[in-house]
C-alpha cells in the first residue's frame, strides 16, 4: 500500500475522516476501511452499511437477509454504527434516523473520537466520485457544528498498487441564509470536492471541475 499525505493522518480527534467509496470487481470497499485503520494510529468509529443489496444479482433475495445478520454481528463486535443501505429506501427512514441518533450519542460520549465514513454510501460506476444521497451533507454539517473537523482521504489503484492519500483537515462551514436543501447540497459539494482533490483526475467524476478550482 502506498500512503500519501502522511502529515495529514489524524492522530487524535475530534474529526471525521471522509473517503470515497471506491469499488471494482475483485476489490471490495472493505479493503479501504482496513487500509485506513492500518494508517490511522488510533482507534476509529466507522459508520457502515447494515445490509448488502446485490443489485442485479440472482442471489440478492438470499444475500440481503444473510448480509444483515453478518453485518449487524460485525458492528456489535467492533462497536461500529450500522446504517440502512444506499440508495435510501422509504421504509428505512425510521431506522436511518435512529442510526444517526446512535452516532451522535457515541460522539457525545467520546468527544475526542475519530469517525470514519464514505459519504456516497454505495458503489459507483467505474469507481468515479458521485453525489452522496440527500441528507449526507446535512449530517456532516451537523458534525462540523459540533466541533468535528473534516479530514478528506482518497483511495484508488495506480500502477498495480493500492494508494491511499490524506488531505489536510478543514472546517466545514457555509454562508448564512441557505435553505435546508441548499445547506445539504453545498456541504456535500464541499466534502466531495475535498475528497476529489486526493484522487487522480480519472476518478474525480462529477467533482472534477470543482477540484481544480
Amino acid at each position: 500500500m502506498l500512503v500519501g499525505g502522511r502529515e495529514n493522518i489524524p492522530r487524535e480527534g475530534p474529526c471525521v475522516l471522509t473517503v470515497n467509496h471506491y469499488d471494482r470487481r475483485g476489490f471490495d470497499v472493505w479493503w479501504i476501511a482496513l487500509a485506513v485503520a492500518a494508517a490511522v494510529p488510533v482507534e476509529m468509529h466507522w459508520v457502515m452499511t447494515n445490509e448488502l443489496t446485490f443489485p442485479g444479482r440472482w442471489y440478492a433475495p438470499l444475500g440481503r437477509p444473510a448480509s444483515r445478520l453478518l453485518l449487524r454481528r460485525f458492528a456489535r463486535v467492533y462497536g461500529f454504527t450500522g446504517m440502512p443501505p444506499m440508495p435510501p429506501r422509504p421504509r428505512d427512514a425510521v431506522a436511518r434516523a435512529e442510526a444517526v441518533r446512535r452516532v451522535l450519542s457515541h460522539l457525545k460520549a467520546h468527544p475526542e473520537a475519530i469517525l470514519g465514513l464514505a459519504p456516497e454510501g454505495a458503489d459507483m460506476p467505474h469507481g468515479a466520485l458521485s453525489w452522496p444521497p440527500p441528507g449526507a451533507g446535512r449530517f456532516l454539517l451537523l458534525l462540523a457544528e459540533a466541533g468535528f473537523k473534516i479530514v478528506p482521504a482518497g483511495a484508488f489503484e495506480a500502477d498495480g498498487a493500492f494508494c491511499l492519500t490524506f488531505g489536510p483537515a478543514y472546517n466545514l462551514s457555509l454562508p448564512p441564509g441557505l435553505s435546508s436543501e441548499e445547506k445539504d447540497r453545498a456541504a456535500a459539494r464541499t466534502v466531495m470536492t475535498q475528497i476529489a482533490r486526493q484522487l487522480p483526475p480519472r476518478l474525480r467524476g462529477e467533482f472534477a471541475s470543482s477540484a481544480e478550482e
